[in-house]
This record gives C-alpha cells, structure tokens and sequence, in this order.
C-alpha cells in the first residue's frame, strides 16, 4: 500500500477514518486488531496504536472494557437557531437560545454572587473581584442534554433590584432585555463570539461526549449604551449540533 508523505500512524489513522466514513466499517463494527493493522499495513506496534489513538480521539471510535475497539454511532447534527434578540411574546429563555424551538425544551438553573474572575471582569468591564450573579443552565431537548450555559451579570447593575436573580421574581425566567428594561437599563446590542476546544471533563460527564470530543463555545455579551451588562458562555457539542445564526437585514 503506497501512501504519501504524511507520519505513518496519520495515514494509517486517515485510511481507516475513510473506511468508516464510506461504511465499510459500519457503527458497532470491531476496530480491526492493533496486529491486524500492523500486518495489514506494515507498520510497527507503536504506529497501529498511535492511528488507534487518533480514531478515539476524533470520537470515530470507544473503547470497550474487555472487548476491543468499536466504531462509534455518528449522530446526525441537529440545528440550534439563534437569533440575538429574543422573539416577542413571551418565548422562554430556552426559546431564546434556541429561537426555532418546538416546545420540547427544558432547562435547569442556579445562581449564586461570586467574584469576577479577570477574565469575566474583562468582559464586563469592570474589576477583577467586583461580585457578579454567576447563574448556570442545563438545557435539555427531549430529555437530552444538549447546552451549558454560564452568565455573569454585575451586581453593580442588578444588586437589590427585583431582577437580581434571573430565574427569580417578577420576570424571572423572562430573558435579559426584558429583566434589564425594568430596571431602566435599555439593551442595545449584542455580540457573540463563536469557537472550539476540547471539551472539559466536567462538561463532557453532563452532556454525554467522551475525552477528546470538541465542544462550540459561543461568548455572548449584551450591551446597554456601550456598557456590558451580562456575558455568558453557552457551551455545545459539536459532534451532535449546528449553530444557524438569523441575521436581519437593516
């Protein structure tokens, strides 16, 4: 078998990623033998479990105790619309991350004051230390975890206020322009910032990947006259979900 000039264990790991890809190693398929790969493509044991390692680390295959290496089932991405600014008429807050819902959300959530790490102030525009609301969801669709979602808002906004607590009060649960109306902080615009990294254990053990699997990170922040009054990181598995973003044209 000839290959190009790429390592070995890379080749041997692209072959084998292609196989699963075009089906010929279907989902729940038995990884073919770390001997069987060394003979197959002559190459040394380090290389075959070096290709074996990068197919468990892109999620193609698991492990399973006792009994080898199987591909994986790859779930088909599903699409999370996003919109900025809720819809009007009362949409939930699930509603609002996820614009285009059909009512099969739900969500769990608590809050507690923290103190702004230097990253959090940096996005808020305030001081390291300065207390903030740290509130944190748990979004489910069908009963399936599907996105995290951690918020700051600072307490120099909010504190003593009736909307202190997001999912509290009067307009608990009603999203952050509307919270924010009401105690005369009008939001004028919003920005989020999409990227990608290895998803943290933690958040992996809630939503379902394994070690290595990618998770989106979208960084929102809304602003009131140029002042940030909440930021929030709203975490996704990107094996599993798409972000569709709605932009209107002015």
């Amino acid at each position: 078998m000839t290959f190009g000039e790429q390592p070995a264990y890379l080749r041997v790991a692209g072959d084998l990623r292609k196989k699963i890809v075009d089906g010929q190693l279907p989902p729940h398929t038995r990884l073919p033998s770390q001997a069987r790969i060394r003979q197959e493509y002559g190459v040394s044991d380090t290389v075959a479990l070096e290709a074996r390692k990068v197919l468990m680390a892109e999620g193609l295959v698991e492990g399973r105790s006792g009994s080898g290496t199987y591909v994986r089932e790859r779930p088909v991405p599903r699409r999370i619309a996003r919109s900025g600014y809720r819809p009007t008429g009362g949409a939930t807050p699930f509603r609002q991350e996820q614009a285009e819902g059909e009512g099969r959300g739900t969500w769990e959530s608590s809050s507690e004051q923290a103190e702004a790490s230097v990253a959090v102030a940096e996005r808020l525009g305030i001081e390291p230390g300065e207390r903030v609301m740290c509130t944190r969801y748990l979004y489910r669709e069908g009963g399936e975890a599907m996105m995290l979602s951690t918020s700051w808002e600072p307490l120099a906004v909010t504190g003593r206020t009736p909307v202190m607590l997001p999912e509290e009060g009067p307009l608990g649960g009603m999203g952050v322009v509307e919270r924010m109306r009401a105690i005369d902080v009008i939001v004028d615009n919003v920005t989020e910032e999409v990227g990608a990294r290895p998803g943290l254990a933690e958040e992996l053990l809630v939503l379902g990947g394994v070690p290595g699997h990618v998770v989106l990170v979208i960084q929102r922040t809304f602003y009131a006259s140029g002042r940030p009054v909440e930021t929030a990181d709203v975490v996704i598995p990107a094996d599993r979900y798409r972000v569709a973003y709605h932009l209107p044209v002015k």
